[in-house]
């Protein structure tokens, strides 16, 4: 199972997955070129939102079409230090009634 990690460090914003540093898929959309954030409704947050949907769904459509709701549900609503787990993400999917689901799961 995936986990996503995202902190506000000395030396700027990390956000990871597995680890791993999270693509932000520009190549979808660029909201802004100020990288990722969170914990408010905006261009970075919207990025975060699409990137972690991106990977955790491997559905580039959905990861657009879901972004915004998904940055209102959830990436708004994080702290400073914050992690997801694929259980997490798949549950906000369906529970805010976003729609989705996560791999290996049905709706």
């Amino acid at each position: 199972m995936k986990i996503y990690r995202g902190a506000r460090t000395i030396d700027g914003i990390e956000v990871t997955v597995d680890g791993n540093p999270l693509d932000p898929r520009y190549d979808l959309a660029r909201h802004t070129n100020a990288g990722f954030e969170w914990g408010y409704e905006g261009d970075a947050a919207r990025q975060l939102a699409l990137a972690i949907l991106a990977d955790h769904t491997g559905d580039e459509a959905t990861a657009m079409q879901q972004s915004a709701g998904f940055m209102t549900q959830v990436v708004l609503e994080l702290d400073n230090e914050w992690e997801l787990t694929a259980e997490q993400i798949a549950a906000a999917l369906n529970g805010a009634g976003l729609g989705g689901t996560g791999p290996g799961e049905t709706a």
